[in-house]
């Protein structure tokens, strides 16, 4: 496993006592390009955003069940799901040939049923969105009641060049912008959010390194104040329990 840090080695979580100004020896890392813009996917990867995604995934595993609609392809349906009876995938624009669902969150879905999911998984997604306050009114229309959104949003992080290029790039986020975007949806109390990374991992993540390049006790220390990755967990209003009848009408 491969590591890269400052001064050939890194300092014990937490810190330690920092150099003295004119005494840091940045390695590795003095340089004007990134060390990769694949986001560590050619590093060996996991990509350090998505070692704190899947773990949020796996937290929240309960949470996807019944009708679940994700973004893109139905890979964490897959991988997280628990009771899972009918996996949709959603994209906005023609051609993806996993998506079972051609509709625009931000300009409304309105060819999408209300009430008609019972977890959406949005990873990753919000950022690309020019309305991203439109595309969250629209998932609480989209699910049922005590159904659950599970998303994730990018906090610091690089462009991404290929997204830049089809729909935009358009947002980065705090813990406080993300609350407010969905609280102006979502009843309040029924809104979690968190955030997740530190400065070593903030440094790492906009040099393009793997996750695999730094310990698990450097991955897992957050600062609030250098959120790498912001996830909500927000839930519509109403109880979750349905009968069998109700839930498979809707399929």
């Amino acid at each position: 496993m491969r590591r890269v840090s400052v001064r050939g080695g890194i300092d014990s979580v937490g810190g330690g006592d920092p150099p003295g100004a004119g005494r840091v020896d940045f390695g590795s890392l003095r340089r004007l390009a990134p060390i990769s813009r694949r986001w560590g996917k050619d590093r060996g990867g996991p990509p350090i955003d998505r070692y704190y995604i899947e773990r949020f995934l796996a937290v929240h595993a309960t949470d996807i069940r019944g009708r679940v609609l994700e973004v893109g392809d139905d890979t964490y349906t897959r991988r997280f799901g628990t009771g899972v009876e009918r996996a949709d995938v959603l994209h906005a624009q023609p051609g993806n040939p996993k998506a079972t669902i051609v509709a625009d969150l931000a300009q409304g879905a309105e060819e999408l049923p209300a009430a008609a999911f019972d977890c959406v998984i949005l990873t990753q997604v919000l950022q690309m969105m020019g309305d991203p306050g439109s595309a969250v009114r629209t998932l609480r229309r989209l699910l049922r009641p005590g159904g659950v959104v599970l998303a994730t949003v990018a906090g610091i992080s690089q462009v991404s060049r290929w997204d830049m290029q089809r729909w935009g790039d358009y947002w980065r986020f705090t813990t406080l912008a993300a609350r407010r975007l969905f609280e102006a949806a979502f009843p309040p109390e029924l809104v979690s959010v968190e955030a997740h990374g530190n400065v070593l991992v903030a440094v790492a993540f906009l040099h393009g390194l793997a996750a695999s390049e730094l310990r698990p006790e450097e991955l897992d220390q957050h600062d609030p104040d250098y959120p790498l990755l912001i996830t909500v967990r927000a839930e519509s209003p109403g109880s979750a329990e349905r009968s069998s009848e109700t839930v498979s009408g809707g399929r």
